[in-house]
């Protein structure tokens, strides 16, 4: 595997010294990678240029991309490229669940936060960060100086989980604090009522927001496969129970899926763009999400 492209591995990605080098690495290793796929194009200069679309001047077309990527692509003036996003991030109890072999969800949820918000910063998009559980603990606007960077890995940096999670809360709450229109990127377990959820991702939807929304969870969230004797502790209410996993498994994983299938409807409905994110997966997968997404605003 090439040097960079082995950063995309959550638990390599762990070992390195300093969220600032994390992010760095991440995304070299996805832009290397984008030369081999099929968004190839998108790492020449993506932050000077988008694909042609019809109606574009064709006096804009960079002939020279074109030469090295065999694909149609017009250079974009500073007012076209910029991006105003927001990344909230969940640092409530629950995100700070890891199940061995794995890192915790909410220092995932770190490195993923500090991945786009490098990126988005090297394509002089306006960056903010947010950290919430059942309240806006952080809240940082969003801003495109490359010293604000600092500031948003500083916060990032160590994070850890505090109180119970009241997402459709926190989101109301930012949605009232978020001024200007744009972006808004949530990585979230969503341990929260459905209801109340759909009903913050209506309010960033009424001020005219796009949305993505990464559903985190960790394998075991998904498969339940543990012991057959298991002592389970609601990370937030503390409560516990000795139960026989085996015999929980069935219903367990159908409740997980008609739970993960009922967010991802919600979000169909109101054009919010959903994906379940799973601790073990390369950070590659979300980033050609917000990649593709990005091309498309």
């Amino acid at each position: 595997m090439d040097d960079h492209r082995k950063y995309l591995d959550p638990k390599a990605t762990a070992e390195l010294k300093g969220i600032d080098l994390k992010a760095r690495m991440v995304v070299e290793g996805f832009i290397t990678g984008l030369h081999k796929s099929p968004y190839h194009g998108f790492s020449v200069e993506f932050a000077e240029h988008r694909p042609y679309r019809a109606g574009d001047e064709v006096k804009n077309i960079d002939w020279k991309v074109y030469g090295r990527s065999n694909r149609y692509y017009v250079k974009q003036y500073e007012e076209e490229t910029n991006l105003r996003a927001t990344i909230l991030v969940d640092v409530s109890a629950s995100m700070g669940f890891a199940s061995e072999g794995h890192i915790p969800k909410v220092e995932y949820a770190s490195y993923l936060a500090a991945s786009l918000g490098y990126m988005m910063m090297k394509q002089r998009d306006s960056v903010g960060l947010a950290l919430y559980d059942k309240e806006v603990k952080t809240y940082l606007p969003s801003k495109s100086k490359p010293s604000y960077l600092n500031l948003i890995l500083k916060t990032l940096e160590g994070i850890e989980t505090t109180d119970e999670t009241h997402t459709a809360s926190a989101l109301d709450q930012l949605a009232d604090q978020i001024k200007r229109r744009g972006l808004i990127i949530i990585i979230s377990d969503l341990f929260d009522d459905i209801e109340s959820i759909s009903s913050a991702l209506k309010h960033f939807r009424h001020k005219e927001n796009e949305i993505i929304l990464f559903q985190l969870l960790d394998p075991r969230e998904l498969d339940f496969d543990f012991g057959r004797s298991a002592k389970f502790i609601d990370l937030e209410s503390k409560e516990e129970m000795v139960t026989n996993s085996h015999q929980l498994k069935e219903s367990y994983q159908k409740a997980v899926r008609d739970f993960t299938d009922e967010i991802k409807n919600i979000c169909y409905s109101q054009n919010v763009d959903y994906n379940l994110v799973v601790t073990s997966d390369p950070f590659d997968k979300a980033l050609r999400e917000f990649l593709s997404k990005r091309a498309k605003i």
